[in-house]
């Protein structure tokens, strides 16, 4: 038998050494998946968001058929139909008018800066900064890793491009401390995920959206991880009852294929023919799945069902937080949840719990998240919760 880690080893450039788990998964089915000695886990990872309706759904595999069987990819030249599909119906269910396809959420939100700085050229003197907050995670290029407001990211590749200000996360006077003439937009996740899911106050996000309006710059919201029903609504926006000016998807669009969104509102959506594009932005294949898996979440109100289940297993959580004084806190919304603890056991948490059949994700030394798919049920979550329960039950506090 091929030893795949091995080979990993010797090929791969040592990029996910740090997060890569002893298991080679073979095989995956709703919130299921398997690996190549058989053994089966619960998914409370799903791709790091990505399968929201789980693995292999019916709805995907059948998009994924019908559309490779039909027309795989051909250029922004020509006019494809799923990617018109998909534009009208993320442009029908939410506040924003227009949309460019990219390849993942990194490119959304190089796009995203690259639009505001655009507008500030046009309509803010030539404005160009854009302020983001601590804690933030905005994608891996050079430009997005200057954006994501964690130094560690910084440090092997500076100096880092000009033009963007990390401020203190949750405090809208450090957003008005930072705001210049050269400020053209704000941008923020509605929820750091990869921080440790750290939940904004409830009314941060609007002290923003009106400080924004108040100066006239946008307000970019990175819904990579939050939107497409994430957080029990269809967007996180939702969720703190605000709008963006701009808005960033990926992760569950195309529920498991490659596939970024870039939205904005009609006043600035200042692109020109020539401004932005990409040879695999709006690809037929990508465009088709996303339809098919945005319309399954909104025709079968997904959202509302992870609102309802994401309670539950806030509720059982909760219990555990009771019964083991070692968890600090327990937060999120909808299905984006992480359990805090007292010292740096996560590694052994998570390991523990791929030893048990439950799949987990350490953002923390200190802190484990849990981001299933969309389509899970009680069940689900109490298999979930005695899992760690057991796990917790053997860490010698």
């Amino acid at each position: 038998m091929t030893d795949w880690m091995e080979l990993e080893k010797k090929y791969y450039m040592r990029t996910f050494e740090k997060v890569r788990l002893p298991v080679v998964l073979v095989k995956g089915k709703g919130a299921r998946v398997w690996d190549d000695k058989g053994k089966e886990y619960l998914d409370f990872v799903a791709g790091w968001a990505v399968n929201c309706l789980g693995h292999s759904h019916p709805v995907v595999v059948k998009a994924l058929n019908a559309q490779a069987k039909q027309l795989i990819h051909t250029s922004n030249q020509f006019y494809t139909v799923p990617q018109l599909q998909l534009a009208e119906l993320l442009m029908k269910n939410s506040c924003l008018n227009r949309v460019f396809f990219a390849n993942s959420g990194l490119e959304a939100n190089e796009g995203a800066v690259k639009l505001a700085r655009r507008y500030g050229k046009l309509k803010l003197n030539g404005a160009y900064e854009v302020i983001t907050t601590f804690g933030s995670f905005h994608g891996r290029s050079l430009a997005m890793t200057a954006a994501t407001g964690q130094e560690s990211f910084h440090t092997p590749y500076t100096p880092m491009p000009e033009g963007f200000i990390n401020v203190k996360n949750n405090d809208i006077d450090a957003i008005k401390a930072a705001t210049t003439a050269k400020t053209c937009a704000v941008m923020l996740e509605p929820i750091q995920g990869e921080s440790g899911v750290i939940v904004p106050d409830v009314d941060y996000l609007k002290k923003v959206r009106e400080w924004c309006d108040s100066k006239g710059i946008l307000l970019i919201l990175d819904e990579i991880q939050t939107g497409i029903g994430r957080l029990g609504t269809l967007w996180g926006y939702q969720s703190f009852g605000i709008e963006p000016d701009i808005m960033t998807l990926a992760k569950g669009l195309a529920g498991g294929v490659p596939i970024g969104a870039l939205l904005a509102k009609e006043n600035c959506s200042v692109f020109v023919p020539g401004d932005h594009g990409g040879t695999f932005c709006g690809n037929p294949l990508a465009c088709a799945v996303g339809y098919a898996t945005l319309k399954y979440i909104i025709d079968n109100d997904i959202p509302g069902s992870v609102k309802k289940v994401g309670q539950y297993l806030m509720e059982g959580l909760l219990g555990l937080k009771k019964k083991y004084p070692f968890i600090t806190e327990v937060r999120g919304r909808g299905l984006l949840v992480a359990v805090e603890f007292n010292s740096e056991i996560a590694p052994t948490v998570l390991m523990a719990c791929l030893e048990n059949g439950l799949l987990v994700n350490k953002p923390k030394p200190n802190v484990i998240r849990l981001m299933p798919p969309l389509i899970i049920n009680n069940k689900d979550v109490d298999r979930a919760i005695g899992i760690l329960d057991k796990v917790f039950s053997g860490i010698v506090r």
